[in-house]
């Protein structure tokens, strides 16, 4: 009989079943993880589905609602949402965005009276209300007014607080609005709001479908955001703006987009131990579930996606796929 000689350690040992791989694995997904993207606005219909991302529908408020509970029976605790707000109230001032009465507003209302336990997130930004796409205001000039913005993200954070939202997350990449929201908010007795700022907002190409679910790409037309958003070649620039932000007072960073920024994440996790989200956004996830859907990839393509996310470091992930992937989660 011959004598084979093995490496005394076999790593294959403890990937032979599925529960040896539970029993050792490194990284774990649950509901607690997710956090789903909604969108609303002022409609007839319960809701309508977008065609750019298969199974995800615009809400509106009695939808809403209904969504919100089936989530949260799920086990999905925190919700993001985003308005679809009509042309004939889109200006060149994002007026809107300050009118207590817009579906954002009526929405963390209502949603504050009906699901006290769910943590709501309200983006501050002013791309939805904008005539022109923008989430800044734009000067005579043609450029992003930055310090007239801020003003205007000010007043929107403090609506936003005031209605119900338990986080307010300005996702504008304007200079120094952090500190300007966290001053608004201590000064109006605001202290235990949450900052969640879109700390590294990259200039990217997979906001497509956002883009429709919102209505903004027909205003933003051909101009692009890319004098504010980041550039997607960079990694330092990302922790300085997130050393900035914490020091303005945000709680909580995010990176956005997602799988493709994952060393980004990992930066800034390890750089600053700070609560990191990742947002998998809308082009990631319109790719990937129209390939589920097509058969061209296997359905656990997803969760392998988000526990990708949770590897290099991310506490939490905004993911349109959220109450899809609850369901395995919880089988």
């Amino acid at each position: 009989m011959i004598e084979r000689k093995y490496p005394q350690t076999r790593l294959r040992r403890t990937r032979m079943k599925d529960f040896l791989r539970d029993l050792v694995a490194e990284n774990n997904l649950t509901t607690n993880d997710l956090i789903q993207p909604i969108f609303i606005a002022e409609q007839s219909e319960k809701k309508i589905e977008i065609p750019s991302m298969p199974s995800i529908y615009r809400h509106n408020l009695d939808s809403l609602y209904c969504e919100v509970e089936e989530l949260s029976n799920a086990g999905i605790k925190t919700i993001a949402i985003f308005p679809a707000i009509d042309s004939t109230q889109k200006d060149d001032q994002g007026s809107q965005a300050l009118n207590e009465n817009n579906i954002v507003c009526l929405a963390l209302r209502g949603l504050h009276e009906r699901f006290p336990e769910v943590v709501k997130i309200a983006d501050v930004a002013l791309d939805p209300f904008t005539d022109h796409g923008h989430d800044g205001l734009v000067n005579n000039d043609g450029e992003i007014d930055n310090d007239a913005t801020l003003v205007c993200l000010q007043n929107q954070a403090l609506l936003l607080a005031q209605s119900g939202a338990d986080i307010v997350a300005p996702s504008d990449m304007m200079d120094g609005r952090v500190q300007a929201i966290r001053s608004t908010l201590e000064s109006n007795s605001f202290t235990n709001t949450i900052i969640l700022s879109y700390a590294a907002k990259y200039a990217s190409s997979f906001y497509g479908p956002f883009r429709d679910a919102v209505g903004s790409s027909t205003n933003l037309g051909k101009s692009t955001k890319k004098s504010y958003q980041m550039n997607f070649a960079n990694i330092d620039e990302a922790l300085h703006e997130v050393a900035m932000d914490i020091k303005e007072g945000a709680d909580i960073v995010m990176v956005k987009p997602g799988t493709a920024y994952l060393d980004v994440v990992h930066a800034i996790k390890v750089n600053f131990q700070i609560p990191t989200f990742v947002y998998q956004v809308s082009g990631e996830y319109s790719m990937l579930q129209l390939s589920i859907e097509k058969g061209w990839l296997d359905k656990d393509v997803m969760l392998e996606s988000l526990l990708c996310c949770k590897r290099a470091g991310a506490d939490a992930i905004l993911t349109y796929a959220a109450k899809e992937i609850s369901s395995e989660l919880n089988s």
